[in-house]
Order: structure tokens, then C-alpha cells, then sequence
């Protein structure tokens, strides 16, 4: 009996190797090799032979050890970096890298940043460690030139939702401004001028991209942003609902509001359903949420369409693994309002409008 089985129940101690696929079989490791490679002049009878064995012994490829024996080193595996997993735009995202990656037979690696540019880093170091084929990150911070050194080594990068900053990249991102944009337009032709703007941090692209949109379709359509209807720096949904809060507190509050992420957009839905303003506010976020469309009123919503964002980031990735010296792009993907009842209530009329 062979000392890599047991005794008792015949199973493997240990995972089988090329060499015991090439013993059961009966042929040599470089004929297992050619026929686990598709490759041809071999005999019909020996790779079943050998297709046989593989089954019998449930063996699997070692792909690192592939990867160092295969001329450009490929391991069939990319890395995906994005903010935090429990955000469903990252879900979302995921999802969709997942599925072009698996037509292209390769594994995708996934970590979560949570906004922290050195955890960033730290992931980047990890994949990079395991050989990764390339890098598709949802960047944090305001640096990420660290990753010239991996793009020495041969690990294409291609930014997605936001640009990298300090070194050149294929990158994807949305219409983060215009979208915002038309949000205003649209809350305004509902009769709005007091219009509130809550956003997360301004050094993240994205976020000062919208406030950037929400600023200029005020002095366009409501003679200019009021300041102090104007929240940014919110993290998370707790800090959103404070601002909410404090927005509806004033005197006079404003009577819509244009959310800059789901996160945000979720906390102000707490803070306006505790006030009963429901029905009385408008409300306009930026990402969609899942159920958005059973909520009392239903949530109107600027849409990114995470999976442009998702199969456009994997897919310049896959190019430019095949074309290392190409042309750097970038791709801009349409957003579209989605008006489902909360962004059409009207502005109250007569004193209280004032």
C-alpha cells in the first residue's frame, strides 16, 4: 500500500501530485504534463488514460507552480481591491469582475480597503505576494504611486469608480457630476430652491465630483448653493443621520435632499423617517438600494450601472494583458435618474415655502 494513503479508508493524507497521476496512468510526468496542457501528439488511448487518473485521484493543477515553469509566469488569477464588501455597489462590483474573470479562466482574489489608504497597500502587497496576473482597485487616499513598482514587475492596474493619483492607469468611473447634476435640475422643476446636499469626504474623488455637480446646477438653476445646507465628510450612515438632523432642524430647513452615496443616503432616510417628513421632504440618492422601490414613498435614485463599471474594468484589464504597451484609457460611464416618488414630491407653497 502506498504511504500516502491510509490504511484504513484508502484516502489521499496528502493532496496527489503530477508524479502520482503519471504512476497510476502508467506514462511519464512530461506526458501528463502535455496532456493536462491540451497539448497534441498524444495518443488518444493514453490521454484517457491519463484523464482517468486525474479523475481516480481528484487531483488538482498546483497554477503557482505552473505559473513559475510557463514562460510568462501567469498564475490565472487577478486581484480586486474595493472599499468595503458590506456596501452593495462593492457587492455589486464584485460580482461582476467575478463573472468576466471566469470566462477568461481566471480566479479573482478580493480584499477590502475600508477607505484606509495603508490597508490599501497592504492588499495590494498580499496579492502581489501570490503572484496575481493584474490589479483592478477601488483606490483610497490620495497616493497611489506605490504601485509604479508593480507595474515594473509586470502587474497591469486598472482603477475603477476613481481615478489613481500620482501615476498613470487605465481607469473607468461614472458621471458623478452631471448625475447630481440632473438631480437638482430635477428636484427644481418641482418647485425646490432650498436644496440640501450631504457628501462624504471631499479627497475622495467621487464625493468631490458630486458636490462639484451639485454646486454648479445651483447657481444655474437656484441662484447658488446656501452653505449652510451643505454636509460633507459623512463616513457612514450614522454621522449621515446626524447631519439630517441638524439640516431639518433649521429654520428655515430645506425641503429637499441630494444624498452623495447609499451609505449616506440610508442615514438620512433614518433621521427624515424619525421627523415624519417623509411625505414632505424630497429625497434624491446617488447609488441605487436594493427594495428602493418599496419604500414609502419609493426612493428616486441616480443609478451608476455597476456593471458597465465592473465588465469595462476587467475587460481593459484582460487587454492590457494582452497589449502591456498600449495607450492608457479611460472609460465614462452614463449614469441615468431613476424617479420613483421621493425626488417628485413637491416644495410646499405659500408661507412654509419661504
Amino acid at each position: 500500500m502506498s504511504a500516502m494513503q491510509n490504511k484504513s479508508d484508502k484516502t489521499f493524507l496528502r493532496a496527489p501530485t503530477i508524479k502520482d497521476v503519471a504512476v497510476r496512468a502508467g506514462v511519464g510526468i512530461k506526458t501528463v504534463s502535455r496532456v493536462l496542457n491540451d497539448e497534441p501528439n498524444v495518443r488518444p488511448q493514453t490521454r484517457e488514460r491519463v484523464l482517468a487518473a486525474v479523475g481516480e485521484l481528484n487531483y488538482r493543477r498546483n497554477t503557482i507552480a505552473s505559473s513559475i515553469r510557463r514562460r510568462d509566469q501567469r498564475t490565472a488569477s487577478i486581484g480586486l481591491v474595493v472599499e468595503d464588501l458590506a456596501n452593495p455597489f462593492a457587492a455589486r462590483l464584485t460580482r461582476v469582475v467575478q463573472d468576466v474573470a471566469f470566462q477568461q479562466s481566471h480566479l479573482v482574489l478580493v480584499g477590502s480597503s475600508e477607505g484606509v489608504a495603508e490597508r490599501e497597500h497592504e492588499i495590494v502587497g498580499e496579492f502581489c505576494s501570490r503572484r496575481v496576473d493584474g490589479l483592478i482597485i477601488v483606490p483610497s487616499g490620495t497616493d497611489q504611486s506605490y504601485l509604479r513598482v508593480e507595474h515594473t514587475h509586470g502587474a497591469p492596474v486598472v482603477f475603477v469608480d476613481r481615478p489613481g493619483r500620482r501615476i498613470k492607469a487605465d481607469t473607468v468611473v461614472s458621471e458623478n457630476a452631471s448625475g447630481v447634476a440632473e438631480a437638482v435640475r430635477h428636484l427644481v422643476r418641482h418647485g425646490h430652491s432650498r436644496i440640501a446636499y450631504l457628501g462624504d469626504r471631499q479627497s475622495v474623488y467621487t464625493a468631490a465630483q458630486r458636490l462639484s455637480g451639485f454646486r454648479s446646477a445651483m447657481a444655474e438653476c437656484a441662484g447658488g448653493a446656501d452653505q449652510r445646507h451643505i454636509r460633507t465628510g459623512l463616513r457612514d450612515g450614522a454621522k449621515a443621520y446626524q447631519a439630517t438632523l441638524d439640516l431639518l432642524g433649521q429654520r428655515p430647513a430645506p425641503t429637499a435632499l441630494v444624498c452623495g452615496n447609499n451609505i449616506i443616503t440610508m442615514g438620512a432616510l433614518h433621521a427624515m423617517q424619525q421627523c415624519g417628513v417623509r411625505e414632505h421632504v424630497a429625497i434624491i440618492g446617488f447609488d441605487d438600494l436594493e427594495l428602493a422601490d418599496l419604500l414609502q414613498p419609493a426612493l428616486t435614485v441616480v443609478a451608476q450601472d455597476v456593471a458597465a463599471l465592473g465588465t469595462e474594468g476587467a475587460r481593459l484589464l484582460f487587454e492590457r494583458l494582452k497589449h502591456p504597451t498600449a495607450p492608457y484609457r479611460r472609460v465614462t460611464v452614463p449614469v441615468r435618474l431613476i424617479a420613483r416618488g421621493s425626488g417628485e414630491i413637491p416644495a410646499p407653497s405659500g408661507r412654509e415655502g419661504r
